[in-house]
């Protein structure tokens, strides 16, 4: 039997180091689209060549694919290489609330947040608390993952339960249901003009427009169920292991102490006076209370989010309020939808400023641009990606291959008879395992969009449905990855209470939770499906 158990072991060490080695010989994502960028322009230039066009089903024009590596194409290079980078849409989305949750978060708003929803819940709470805090931190951006894994550690141990419990469960939580949160954040926007991006590829075709609440009734729904099923894995299976396999919990030994101070002296929510009562080890945590000043800060930041509330309510229910659509309503377009990011922004800069102001961290204007230029240099990579994912989007929707390739595709679906629910679990089983080998959400995203999203919308389905299914791929496989950089950290603090853990330990404890989010995430899934529900105020499933 010890033999048999041994091979198993053996073979799950060697697929994940086969991960990793498939993982690192990929190139970095900017690299990897200029090579896409370069292969599409000599496909579309061969295509060029050789007269092929595209006919989309319902109209009459005939599209012929343009070549990049033509006079017509160089041309159209060099004269819209700006406009194709300023033009992308996420761009135009995910700055603004980039702006203002970079205010909420470096004003101390989040994490008080985070920190009061631990800090609450009772003993027997905790598990699911971690789960809706994790599945729901991504509105701190990758933050979350320095954040929430040691801080649910902490509020463990100081309920008499395991802290190794409270880390795993943390991180897993984060990384397993990153793609969905109980409000609009960043990462909706960054998707939304993904999506929209690559529709011109079907000139005229008719959808509905997404933006970033395009998917909140499903988010909801979602952040709730992956929270439940969270709670029940870290309370039912992960800490009645840990304790039947004798995890220690408590530091192991200096070394862990000395982690533990340099994880605190780089985290600006540890305590920074250290432990005034001689326990070494209190000092080195991050703290889980919160202060007066800090409880007195989230109030009035609370009272602040109700007042716009009342303001915005005010503004779009009055009679010919300027928010209404033409008829007088707002599905499933209006001014209020196309005002979602200038919301988001109001509600995270207006609640991060008063916390700030209560807390002393915001006293000024140069507060305010020196929080805001740090968000932006924390989005720097993503702002130099975003330039050859703009051109990549761009030159896929004017030579017209993503048409070619739409149109063939679902034709190709429809031929074999797979058009319906088991088409978009393949697309979303297709996404899972990309995700084991590109880390970047926008990345892949980007990816598969291009391809997916006009070829379903041939199939009848609309871009905001494809968007949620993308949802459900993209982070459930994101905690077994070793290339996820953020295991690394984990690591470290795993090392704490076992020096000799490695990176296969800790993937190992991430394995329970991924299958279950799966499952669940699609069975909620379907049921939008099956029952076509919207998806988001004006979003539906069906063209």
């Amino acid at each position: 039997m010890s033999t048999e158990a041994e091979g198993k072991v053996g073979i799950g060490q060697r697929l994940l180091d086969w991960v990793e080695d498939v993982g690192n010989k990929l190139p970095e994502p900017f690299t990897l689209f200029l090579g896409l960028f370069l292969i599409t322009g000599l496909v579309s230039t061969a295509m060029a060549m050789g007269g092929v066009s595209v006919t989309i089903p319902g109209e009459d024009e005939t599209i012929a694919v343009k070549g990049l590596f033509t006079g017509e194409g160089l041309s159209w290079l060099t004269t819209t290489l700006g406009e194709n980078y300023l033009g992308f849409p996420p761009l135009a989305t995910v700055l603004p609330i980039l702006l203002a949750v970079g205010v909420a978060e470096k004003s101390g708003m989040l994490a008080a947040a985070v920190r009061i929803a631990f800090g609450k819940s009772p003993r027997w709470l905790l598990p699911y608390a971690v789960g809706f805090v994790g599945v729901t931190g991504s509105i701190m951006s990758d933050s979350a993952f320095i954040i929430i894994p040691p801080l649910a550690a902490l509020v463990f141990k100081a309920a008499g339960r395991h802290p190794m419990v409270g880390l795993i469960g943390g991180f897993a939580a984060t990384g397993a249901g990153y793609s969905t949160s109980i409000v609009p954040t960043s990462l909706d926007a960054l998707f939304a003009g993904i999506t929209t991006s690559v529709m011109d590829t079907l000139p005229n075709a008719d959808y509905t427009a997404v933006n970033p609440i395009s998917n909140y009734y499903f988010n909801i729904a979602a952040s709730i169920v992956l929270a439940l099923v969270a709670g029940f894995i870290i309370d039912r299976l992960i800490e009645p292991n840990m304790i039947r396999r004798g995890v220690p919990r408590e530091y192991a030994n200096a070394s862990a102490q000395e982690l533990a101070k340099k994880y605190r002296a780089d985290n600006p929510y540890g305590d920074s006076e250290g432990s005034k009562g001689g326990d070494d080890q209190a000092g080195t945590e991050v703290r889980a209370e919160l202060a007066p000043e800090e409880k007195h800060g989230l109030i009035w930041s609370m009272v602040s989010a109700l007042l716009l509330t009342g303001l915005i309510l005010f503004s779009v229910l009055i009679p010919n309020s300027p928010w209404r659509n033409e008829d007088g309503g707002f599905l499933p377009e209006s001014p209020l939808l196309s005002s979602i990011v200038f919301i988001v922004f109001a509600y995270f800069m207006l609640m991060g400023i008063v916390y700030g102001f209560v807390v002393g961290s915001v006293r000024s204007m140069n507060d305010l641009v020196r929080m805001m230029s740090q968000a932006i240099i924390d989005m720097m990579s993503f702002l130099i990606l975003a330039f050859i994912l703009g051109q990549f989007i761009a030159l896929f929707n004017w030579t017209g291959i993503g048409s070619w390739i739409a149109v063939a595709g679902a034709s190709g679906l429809e031929a074999i008879g797979l058009t319906g629910f088991a088409a978009v679990i393949g697309f979303m089983l297709l996404a899972s395992v990309l995700n084991l080998f590109i880390i970047s959400g926008s990345s892949m995203w980007t990816l598969m969009a291009a391809v997916f999203v006009p070829l379903f919308s041939l199939l009848g389905y609309e871009p905001a449905f494809i968007q949620a299914g993308f949802r459900v791929g993209d982070s459930a496989t994101q905690v077994i990855t070793p290339l996820n950089p953020y295991m690394i950290v984990l690591l470290g603090l795993v090392r704490r209470y076992e020096p000799d853990a490695g990176l296969g330990t800790v993937i190992s404890r991430m394995f329970p939770f991924v299958i279950p989010f799966w499952i669940a995430w699609a069975a909620l899934l379907a049921i939008w499906y099956f029952f076509d529900l919207p998806l988001g105020p004006g979003n539906g499933i069906f063209l």
